[in-house]
């Protein structure tokens, strides 16, 4: 009978409903992602000649991509958990490695634009710093995205593995979206620098969108590591999380699950 209340007691903690202040959070940073991609295909159509596969406006992928794949997409990925507060964990799992895979997906694309466009016009690779931030942040991208699906979706991991885990795949995650944020800016400024040189500091109109960007990128970061850096707006556990957790118990002296 005592576990019966226990689980009812959970059962509608774990329906709570959301934080007062989290979705107006969730809708500014959705408004200021938007904005940024906006921003970004506004500066690239009005000062870069707007975007094509087969000529010299194929660069023009790759910052387009970019922002809409791993800062966009990336970050919307990381408020799932925030978001889907009630709904089943893998269902909200699922659609966590889906945004991750489309993110994957598209900065993919953004990154063979570059490549290819270099080739077909004899430029140098990954020479700057930015190019090699880049690398590093795909392929971390990468390698987070395989073991987060071998940890969490793929059914041969432990459930003690998972919660040992776990603290890792969020603090990486976190990391590897500051990262790509930072990266993104870097390229945002060679690509004024390469174009504009000393009359950068003219305030000439591009220069001035792009600025603009800039802190509409910074500003997006902000807002997702806020939401995601508030305790108290954690998605709570589910009844069948509490039901594992008491049942590991039972079995060993491992930790409970923990929510992200």
């Amino acid at each position: 009978m005592r576990g019966c209340a226990c689980l009812s007691m959970e059962s509608r903690a774990s329906m709570a409903p959301a934080p007062r202040a989290l979705p107006y959070y969730v809708a500014f940073s959705q408004l200021l992602g938007l904005t940024v991609v906006a921003t970004t295909g506004a500066w690239l159509g009005l000062y870069r000649g707007g975007i094509a596969w087969e000529s010299a406006l194929q660069f023009n992928v790759h910052p387009l991509c970019m922002v809409i794949g791993l800062v966009f997409l990336q970050g919307d990925a990381l408020l799932v958990y925030r978001v889907f507060r009630n709904e089943a964990k893998r269902t909200t799992k699922v659609l966590h490695g889906l945004l991750h895979v489309f993110a994957f997906i598209i900065a993919l694309v953004g990154l063979v634009a570059v490549f290819d466009y270099h080739r077909k016009n004899g430029y140098a690779d990954l020479y700057s710093l930015h190019s090699w931030c880049g690398i590093l942040v795909f392929v971390l991208y990468f390698v987070q995205w395989l073991v987060g699906f071998s940890f969490f979706l793929f059914p041969g991991a432990s459930f003690s593995l998972r919660s040992r885990y776990r603290p890792q795949h969020i603090f990486f995650g976190a990391t590897i979206f500051l990262l790509s944020l930072g990266t993104a800016l870097l390229g945002l400024k060679e690509a004024l620098l390469f174009k504009l040189g000393t009359k950068y500091s003219t305030f000439e109109p591009e220069g001035v969108l792009a600025n603009v960007l800039g802190l509409l990128l910074a500003s997006f970061g902000v807002a997702v590591l806020y939401i995601l850096t508030r305790g108290d707006w954690k998605r709570p556990p589910q009844a069948e999380e509490q039901a594992l957790s008491m049942d590991f118990k039972t079995l060993t002296e491992g930790d409970s699950p923990s929510s992200q």
